[in-house]
């Protein structure tokens, strides 16, 4: 049974994150648009793209414990899949059979894999259902074969590597130089800096629908299940449950929200290149995830704006200086704060209790499985779950 402290509990956790939604979307719709000039808010609406796929990151990695080193792949799929709907809705306006591009290239012909997203819908459903479907196939041959750590890391930054390879040598999709020189984004002028900056109001919604889904998953049945896989994944498979599927639904749900990401950094920055989706794309991200803290639901958020802006705006002061702080900046988080900068507070409390013995804050205990998914291990560990085919797997206290 729930008792009335956790009733109340659960009430402030809700009144916390609604206002914490309503000070984002204040702060996004309202304050940023106010203050930034066109082209900082176009900067920023970049940094969101980024965020919105840290957030994935954050479900997969610091819930689910995948080093996802390839996420590169997803977000270029739902990139290019948008470039290429764009370069052809161009062409068609000014009365073209191909884009610009191919002409200059020798391309007469629309090539097959451009031809169903010449419509707007196929489009749109491309971007939504690919890169999840790509990662359904390969989660499904990694995890069955129960292939975890530092091999799936290497396989996934591999798969990250070998499609920017790929992608340099098609012509058709713009070589090394990729696709840009967008003109309208689904009829909305680009050149219009009121629709550049609807496409900023469109990235600031779509971060804040993620990290709505994000947190609904941490705190939901499933999220307690991912973080007892992360923890003790033969515990879970001795209980019955199959560690591999709840891992693919984390990966499926981390390359969707790439894809997204992806569709809309194209009209945002106007280019995509495969120097967009590579490696080091690839470990940017991860360094914006672990950076601001990948356990936590806003640090992947903080890290990964946090982390381009730092390197946009030291790069123009310091071009040369700004990987080796990149570098050093990981390294110590890494090393000496493993939560991130979110676990900066607690760590500082912590101490300053200790150091002048201040005894912590009484609270009373709460089953893991009915409230915090991080401590669902624990409580595996204890027996308070069960066999999957009751109707309760979670035994009441």
């Amino acid at each position: 049974m729930v008792s009335s402290w956790q009733r109340a509990r659960r009430e402030r956790s809700s009144l916390t994150t609604l206002a914490g939604f309503a000070v984002a979307a204040i702060l996004l719709f309202a304050v940023a648009p106010a203050v930034l000039s066109d082209f900082r808010l176009n900067l920023l609406a970049k940094f969101l793209c980024f965020a919105i796929v840290a957030v994935g990151i954050g479900l997969a990695w610091g819930r689910g414990g995948m080093l996802t080193l390839g996420q590169g792949v997803f977000f270029g799929l739902g990139a290019y899949i948008m470039a290429m709907h764009m370069q052809m809705a161009d062409a068609a306006r000014l009365g073209q059979d191909v884009p610009g591009f191919m002409q200059i290239a020798g391309i007469r012909h629309l090539p097959t894999l451009w031809q169903p997203f010449a419509s707007a819908p196929v489009a749109l459903v491309g971007i939504l259902v690919v890169p999840g479907l790509v990662a359904a196939v390969l989660g499904y041959g990694v995890f069955k074969r129960r292939v975890k750590g530092a091999y799936f890391a290497i396989l996934s930054q591999a798969l990250a590597a070998a499609m920017a390879i790929l992608l340099t040598g098609q012509q058709m999709l713009g070589g090394f130089t990729g696709l840009s020189d967008f003109r309208a984004f689904f009829g909305f002028k680009l050149s219009d800096p009121a629709n550049r900056q609807m496409l900023f109001f469109i990235a600031s919604g779509t971060l804040l629908v993620v990290v709505a889904i994000v947190r609904q998953l941490m705190h939901s049945r499933y999220g307690e299940l991912l973080v007892a896989v992360r923890d003790q994944e033969e515990r879970v498979r001795f209980l019955g449950y199959d560690p591999a599927d709840v891992k693919i639904l984390a990966y499926v749900v981390a390359a969707f929200f790439a894809g997204i990401a992806g569709a809309l950094f194209t009209p945002i920055v106007g280019i995509i290149s495969p120097a967009d989706i590579g490696v080091v794309p690839s470990i940017a991200f991860l360094i914006g995830v672990a950076i601001g803290g990948r356990t936590t639901l806003l640090g992947p958020v903080l890290g990964a704006i946090g982390v381009a802006w730092a390197q946009t705006t030291l790069s123009e002061q310091f071009p040369s200086g700004w990987t080796y702080l990149q570098g050093i900046l990981f390294i110590v988080v890494v090393g000496f704060i493993p939560a991130g900068l979110a676990g900066v507070w607690p760590m500082a409390k912590g101490f300053w209790q200790s150091r002048f013995g201040m005894p912590p804050t009484p609270d009373a205990p709460v089953p893991a499985s009915k409230t915090d998914p991080a401590d669902v291990g624990e409580s595996l560990v204890g027996g308070t779950f069960t066999a999957p085919d009751e109707e309760e797997k979670v035994e009441s206290r």
